[in-house]
């Protein structure tokens, strides 16, 4: 892609996290994106067709590279699942004022929640373990404790450092028998 292309939707992403810590979404207008970025309305056109194309492609752009980050950890291309539940948390930990601006827009809920239940279904089929249930309830159950525990942590501005969330998340699994040491 073209560099100033690149430099363009990067402002223009990077103007919209902004102005959501100073406004609702709803009230944020394009050219008050436009502005902030130092682009023509036109600009912002040629790109997304809307604010909400633009919320929803930055939502893509950053569940995926959250996904990838997640699933290469360490030079793995099939990490444990709790070293996948660490890149999750310590990516988001490192991108934290766009993750904090995403609190309460259900469609990068609904983003999340889907990458963490693929994740919980590619480890669940890895290991095979807790056959005995059923694989969709316990992939909605994993994934929806860890999305509410991410949700918590956002919102608490990240009380506790990722390495430890993750261990206290863990020890939860542990207890509850979802996963073995």
């Amino acid at each position: 892609m073209d560099r100033r292309i690149e430099k363009s939707k990067k402002a223009i992403i990077d103007s919209l996290t902004q102005l959501m810590t100073e406004k609702n979404f709803n009230k944020i207008t394009i050219n008050e994106i436009a502005d902030r970025a130092n682009v023509n309305r036109g600009t912002i056109y040629l790109h997304y067709v809307d604010k909400f194309d633009l919320l929803n492609q930055c939502i893509d752009t950053h569940i995926n590279k959250l996904f990838e980050t997640c699933m290469r950890k360490d030079n793995n291309a099939n990490p444990s699942a709790k070293i996948a539940i660490l890149s999750i948390f310590e990516y988001i930990e490192q991108h934290a004022f766009f993750y904090s601006n995403m609190q309460g827009i259900p469609n990068f809920r609904d983003r999340l929640l889907a990458m963490v239940q693929r994740i919980t279904e590619e480890q669940i089929d890895k290991t095979g373990s807790n056959r005995e249930l059923n694989k969709e309830v316990l992939v909605q159950y994993v994934a929806s404790a860890t999305v509410g525990v991410i949700e918590w942590w956002i919102t608490n501005t990240m009380p506790l450092p990722s390495n430890d969330i993750v261990e206290q998340l863990w020890l939860l699994f542990e207890r509850v028998q979802l996963v073995h040491s």
